[in-house]
């Protein structure tokens, strides 16, 4: 008879399981529940369902018009999650995001009294739309909330609600009057999601379903709890070392100063990705693997998740810019002339065997 504490962990890895199981069952059912409002993007789905699994945050670049603000609504009523959403405008203060102290008179006693009033930040699913039209202290004052999980007013920690997914959009069209995201920042973001047009046939589907007055009815998927659980459990998917240093090389080999790195990164990067972004990829990766029914991570998963991790965690310099070459080339490149180890399977049974313990 195995101990009681072994019992215990037999038991909660087996609830794991049971967990990924059933999140990987309902995986198919949100997207098929998201397609009845939104056309395609399936790609945008998965990396922001990846990002959110991962406990990270994303910025979302496309033109206006490509439905980014139905698709995160959307999103979040699927996963019974909260939803704000903040027009960024150059007048916006840190204060109308995070919320204000105001002053209160208790009419019996004519006593006064300071009380926080939240802002709209206090939500699961925060949308900052347009985040380079604001002022860098605004930016900061956001930023600072996705890094800590709380706001600071008056010496008081406010806690922020759990899980908190904050999605910022920037328009790639539109530079005039705007405060672009110094890099420091933009490493914060675990993803970078590129949103591009349709496909004729898309959008199609797009025009006949928004120009008809139906509306096709939507059941919710999953709910706060069983994201965090799915957030907790993404930790302790097994990743083996093979797969983390290819996730290592991948990032190391954008570093210029590096030795033996790819002629592209010598010709046309400035400024290559920090540690973070190898964190990120295993991460991102882990999640991809859950979502993918498996409970072991591949190299295919790192490639796979390479380019939102990535694209903006490269600083071309001027030869690229001149070229034509964007980051998303220089990270094509380097997946096609890194070499995977050739041991990046692992038979299904034996990696749910390692996951439960």
């Amino acid at each position: 008879m195995a101990p009681e504490g072994q019992q215990h962990d037999t038991a909660e890895s087996l609830d794991d399981v049971a967990v990924v199981e059933k999140l990987v069952a309902s995986y198919d059912r949100l997207r098929g529940q998201i397609a009845r409002t939104i056309v395609g993007q399936e790609n945008v789905i998965e990396q922001l369902l990846i990002a959110l699994f991962c406990n990270g945050h994303c910025i979302l670049e496309g033109v206006p018009g490509l439905a980014k603000t139905m698709l995160i609504s959307t999103l979040s009523r699927q996963l019974s999650l909260s939803f704000s959403r903040v027009q960024f405008t150059p007048d916006l203060m840190p204060s109308d995001i995070t919320g204000t102290e105001v002053i209160e008179e208790d009419r019996g006693t004519g006593a006064r009294s300071l009380r926080f009033v939240k802002g709209p930040i206090f939500a699961n699913v925060v949308l900052a739309d347009e985040i380079n039209r604001t002022p860098p202290k605004t930016q900061a004052a956001l930023l600072e909330a996705m890094q800590e999980y709380q706001v600071t007013a008056a010496g008081f920690p406010h806690k922020l609600p759990r899980p908190f997914f904050v999605l910022a959009t920037q328009n790639p069209i539109e530079q005039e009057g705007t405060y672009p995201l110094p890099e420091a920042q933009l490493d914060r973001f675990m993803f970078k999601v590129l949103v591009s047009y349709p496909s004729e046939d898309e959008e199609f589907q797009i025009v006949k379903m928004t120009t008809s007055p139906h509306e096709a009815p939507t059941e919710r998927t999953l709910n706060a709890r069983e994201v965090m659980e799915l957030q907790e459990i993404v930790w302790r998917v097994p990743c083996a070392d093979h797969v983390i240093r290819y996730a290592m090389r991948l990032v190391r080999s954008t570093r210029v100063d590096q030795g033996g790195v790819p002629k592209i990164v010598k010709d046309y990067v400035a400024w290559g990705a920090g540690p973070r972004a190898s964190q990120y990829l295993v991460l991102a990766g882990k999640a991809r693997a859950i979502l993918k029914g498996r409970y072991f991570v591949s190299t295919e998963d790192i490639r796979e998740v390479a380019a939102p991790v990535l694209r903006h965690r490269i600083l071309t310099n001027f030869n690229a810019e001149a070229d034509g070459v964007t980051s998303d080339a220089i990270v094509r490149k380097l997946i096609e002339t890194l070499p995977a180890d050739a041991s990046t399977t692992l038979d299904e049974s034996l990696a749910r065997r390692v996951f439960a313990g």
